[in-house]
C-alpha cells in the first residue's frame, strides 16, 4: 500500500513539472510567472489543505479502523468545513486581489505592475480549482485511513493526465484565438489544473460515499462562506479604489487587511464554528 501512497502524492510533481516546461514555450516572463504564483498558490494549499489532512488522518483511522461509517463521515465533513473556512477567502482573495497581492510581494526593482497583473491571472486560474484540490487532500487521507491507496492513485493520474492535456492546449493555443500575448497562457496552464482539480474531487467524493454514505458540506453552509469573501473581497476592492496614490506595501496591508477584518467580523456574526476554533488555538498559543 506503501508505493501506490508514494505515486498518488509524486503525480502532482510531474504536472508541476509539465506545467513549466509549457511555460517555457510561451515567451519571456513566463516561467517567472509561473513559479511566482506557484509559491503563492501553494501556501494556502500547506497550511490549510496539507495540515488539516495530516491532521484528521490518525483520527480517521482510528474511525475507519472501528468500521464505524458515521464516526468517518463525521471526521471527514468536520476537515472539509475547516479547510472551507479558510480555503475559500484564500481562492476569493486571489480572484479579486491577486495583483495586489503579488505587487505586495514581489514588486521592486524590475518587478513592475505588469508583471504583478501576469501573476495575478495565472493566480486567478489556480484559485478556481483551490478548493477541490485542498478538500480532495482530505478524501485522499480518508482512503489511506481506510488503507486503501490505489483509489487515490487512479483519480490522481486521471487528474494529472486532463491537466496535461487540456493546459497545453490552453496554453499553446489560447492566447492566439484570444489574440493577446502569448506570456498569458501561463493563466491557461493553471486554470486547466484547476478544472482538472474538481474532477479528481467529485471523483474522490462519490468513491468515498459510495463506501460510506453521503459526506460533503451542504450548499448553504458553503454558500455562506462564499458570500463572506466575496463581500470581503469587495471591501478589499475598495480600499484600492479610495487610497491615494502609495507603495504596493501599505496598498497591500490596508487591502487585505481590510478584506481579513470583513470577512473574520462576518464569521462571527454569523457564527460560524470554525471561528471559534481559530480562537481556541490562538488560546493555546
Amino acid at each position: 500500500n506503501a508505493v501506490p501512497a508514494v505515486l498518488s502524492r509524486g503525480v502532482g510533481q510531474v504536472s508541476a513539472y509539465v506545467d513549466t516546461l509549457l511555460a517555457s514555450l510561451l515567451g519571456t516572463g513566463a516561467v517567472a510567472d509561473l513559479t511566482y504564483a506557484q509559491t503563492l498558490y501553494l501556501l494556502p494549499v500547506s497550511l490549510f489543505g496539507m495540515s488539516v489532512s495530516a491532521a484528521e488522518l490518525p483520527a480517521m483511522a482510528r474511525a475507519g479502523g472501528t468500521a464505524d461509517p458515521a464516526a468517518l463521515r463525521a471526521r471527514i465533513d468536520a476537515g472539509l468545513r475547516q479547510i472551507a473556512f479558510f480555503v475559500v477567502p484564500s481562492a476569493v482573495a486571489m480572484l479579486v486581489l491577486g495583483d495586489v497581492i503579488a505587487a505586495t510581494i514581489y514588486q521592486s526593482g524590475r518587478f513592475g505592475a505588469n508583471d504583478a497583473r501576469h501573476i495575478w491571472a495565472v493566480l486567478a486560474g489556480s484559485a478556481l480549482g483551490l478548493l477541490a484540490a485542498t478538500q480532495g487532500r482530505l478524501y485522499n487521507s480518508a482512503f489511506y485511513a481506510l488503507g486503501d491507496t490505489k483509489t487515490p492513485l487512479r483519480f490522481a493520474l486521471i487528474r494529472v493526465t486532463l491537466s496535461i492535456a487540456l493546459g497545453t492546449l490552453a496554453a499553446l493555443y489560447g492566447p492566439g484565438l484570444f489574440g493577446i500575448d502569448q506570456r498569458w497562457g501561463t493563466a491557461g496552464l493553471t486554470l486547466a489544473s484547476g478544472g482538472a482539480a474538481w474532477i479528481e474531487f467529485f471523483l474522490l467524493q462519490r468513491a468515498m460515499n459510495g463506501r460510506i454514505r453521503a459526506t460533503g458540506i451542504g450548499f448553504v453552509e458553503l454558500g455562506r462562506l462564499w458570500l463572506l469573501a466575496i463581500v470581503a473581497g469587495g471591501a478589499g476592492w475598495g480600499v484600492t479604489r479610495v487610497l491615494p496614490p502609495s507603495g504596493p506595501i501599505l496598498t497591500g496591508i490596508l487591502a487585505l487587511g481590510a478584506f481579513g477584518a470583513v470577512y473574520l467580523a462576518g464569521a462571527a456574526a454569523l457564527k460560524i464554528p470554525q471561528l471559534g476554533s481559530l480562537a481556541a488555538l490562538r488560546r493555546r498559543r
